[in-house]
């Protein structure tokens, strides 16, 4: 058997890596997390539907944390109001071709979110158009707006009505970092509902 490119040294680094990260996180980010978890828990208790959007892996996580809360996460409850506006290829492709793809997530906020709803984007940049755009209808529409950042926030940071800022310039920690908040915020939800 041929060792890893690396070895074991180099691929458990990764892993402390990400518990610094994850500690430095957990030592400056409870105030901001807890007020995110206001926020989806306000939102669950009046019935309103939380909408998740992001790019490339932060698309991913977006479908990952939707699916959490239509399915479940880790206990038997009922079924939560989530949709990723990341998932149907018709709609992206078209909204892209049309416009262009800085309006791909605003199109969808236009036409399903409604007051009492929650937008959740997830970046590792905080500067991608097509969520600022998101923001901007979602504003004009009375939604509520929730961020995940990294790298300093960004102009998202600003642009939101609150922002999660995790502490890290790179991007797959950021990542990481914000898929284990969203989880903690499910757990959370599970016991209120």
């Amino acid at each position: 058997m041929t060792n890893a490119p690396g070895g074991a040294a180099a691929l458990t680094e990764h892993l402390r890596q990400l518990a610094i990260t994850a500690t430095e996180s957990a030592d400056t980010l409870g105030p901001a997390i807890e007020r995110g978890a206001a926020m989806v828990a306000a939102t669950v208790k009046r019935g309103g539907t939380l909408f998740f959007c992001g790019n490339g892996g932060s698309a991913a996580d977006a479908q990952h944390i939707a699916t959490e809360y239509v399915v479940r996460y880790r206990r038997e409850r009922r079924a939560i109001a989530a949709i990723a506006l990341t998932t149907d290829t018709s709609l992206l492709t078209a909204a892209a071709n049309d416009y262009s793809f800085e309006q791909v997530f605003a199109r969808q906020v236009e036409a399903l979110c409604r007051p009492g709803d929650l937008l959740v984007l997830h970046t590792t940049s905080g500067k991608s158009p097509n969520l600022l755009a998101a923001i901007h209808v979602a504003r004009e529409k009375s939604v509520a707006t929730l961020a995940l950042s990294a790298k300093g926030g960004g102009p998202i940071a600003e642009a939101a009505d609150h922002c999660i800022v995790v502490p890290t310039d790179r991007t797959d920690r950021a990542q990481e970092i914000q898929l284990a908040i969203q989880h903690a915020i499910c757990d959370m939800v599970d016991d209120i509902v």
